[in-house]
């Protein structure tokens, strides 16, 4: 078998997943105001969630992440925010529809998570990341740092 070609894209964080997000944070305080708790752990979980809920957002939002490049020999590489590339190993990966969730690890920013939808992403980068991720052998492209 020939050897994949090089896969290089862009990397922004997908603003439907931020309004998902923010929906669901939105439909837990609801939800939290409807039980039958006490008045004070009403008001405490009525605060906590949307404060989860904006950490998390501003987490995502704040990807150092520009760009990624699956090469063809099975390297990964991040260009990242201060312009620079660092060497990462792909750590787990999913593949659901259309949405493609990679879990890359670097020595010097630890875990990297990169979830490519359609509104972030081209439909043929992912469709060539879903062909190429599913011929991955069980641990093959998957070592530990």
């Amino acid at each position: 078998m020939t050897s994949a070609p090089a896969i290089g894209f862009e990397y922004r964080p997908s603003r439907r997943f931020l309004h998902c997000l923010a929906l669901i944070g939105t439909l837990a305080v609801f939800a939290v105001v409807l039980s039958a708790l006490v008045p004070w752990q009403k008001l405490l979980l009525a605060v906590s969630v949307p404060l989860a809920t904006a950490v998390a957002m501003r987490r995502i939002a704040a990807s150092p992440v520009i760009a990624a490049g699956w090469s063809a020999d099975n390297s990964w590489t991040l260009h990242l925010a201060p312009h620079e590339d660092v060497p990462a190993t792909l750590a787990s990966f999913r593949a659901l529809g259309s949405f493609v969730l990679l879990r890359l690890q670097t020595l010097e920013r630890g875990v990297q998570v990169l979830l490519l939808t359609p509104d972030n992403s081209d439909a043929d980068i992912r469709r060539r990341l879903r062909m190429r991720l599913a011929t991955l052998q069980p641990g093959e492209a998957l070592p530990r740092l």
